[in-house]
């Protein structure tokens, strides 16, 4: 049986996934991390949250690609790295699921605790880091779109409006509302 919220994930099909493997993940690491680098100039208290604490890595695994981006935090500092899921080194948390889960955890679009008695979110090792990371980036209010969009710069400003609209229609098309974090059309 598929629960309520697996039926609005989109999942990226495996066909995609499999043409994703062999490209190599640098190009992925460096644009991620410069939406890293914008998103904590503009929410310097995620640092202060993240990376006062001891070091920790956790693994946001998208369980439909073949990439885990690990979040490294600790030493007065929060970094990235992007490495192939089938050689995942030595983590101490792993936060899978389906890609725009993921996303839609950061957005607020999804509620974290009904993804995760759903089943469409999967959560091991140190609760703690896990719950730290949770509370932090649910206090940051994260705009995923707007990040990307900031980090490009003004010209970026159209694509972010088109962004939106595109987003607010698939979203209206699984069922869902995107007036703001973790409301419900319904």
């Amino acid at each position: 049986m598929t629960s309520a919220a697996s039926q609005r994930i989109v999942r990226i099909p495996g066909a995609v996934a499999r043409l994703l493997d062999p490209l190599p993940v640098a190009p992925l690491e460096i644009a991620l991390g410069h939406l890293l680098a914008g998103i904590l100039a503009r929410h310097p208290a995620l640092v202060e949250r993240l990376a006062a604490d001891k070091p920790r890595r956790i693994a946001i695994a998208p369980s439909d690609l073949p990439f885990v981006i690990v979040l490294q935090t600790g030493n007065a500092s929060i970094s990235l790295k992007v490495e192939r899921a089938r050689g995942l080194a030595s983590v101490d948390a792993t936060i899978s699921g389906p890609l725009f889960a993921l996303m839609g955890l950061v957005d607020g679009a999804f509620d974290g605790d009904a993804l995760f008695f759903s089943r469409d979110l999967s959560i091991e090792g140190d609760m703690e880091a896990v719950l730290a990371l949770r509370n932090a980036i649910d206090d940051a209010d994260i705009d995923l779109l707007n990040e990307a969009a900031a980090s490009l710069g003004p010209p970026a400003v159209p694509i972010a409006h088109a962004g939106r609209r595109i987003a607010t229609s698939l979203a209206r098309i699984m069922g869902q509302s995107t007036t703001g974090r973790g409301e419900s059309a319904q």
